[in-house]
């Protein structure tokens, strides 16, 4: 399933034990359980000490977020700290 596709990623990601996680659309094909379960995963990294740079259209998942870029045409519009 996609669920499981992408805890495999994100476990093959994290094997080489980075301080930055770069997630480009981890939830863009989830249903929102699953999409939840994902963020869930995220969070539980972050408070480990890694960095999650996350890229998402989705204002919910966004919202999972320490701080919030709104970028449009490739230009910053509003920075939430």
């Amino acid at each position: 399933s996609g669920g499981q596709k992408q805890r495999v990623a994100i476990a093959r990601a994290m094997a080489s034990k980075p301080k930055v996680l770069l997630a480009d659309e981890p939830t863009g094909a989830l249903d929102s359980k699953t999409s939840l379960e994902i963020m869930e995963i995220m969070q539980s990294l972050n408070k480990k000490g890694i960095t999650i740079v996350l890229v998402t259209h989705e204002s919910d998942i966004a919202e999972y977020g320490n701080r919030i870029i709104h970028m449009k045409d490739g230009k910053i519009i509003k920075d939430l700290k």
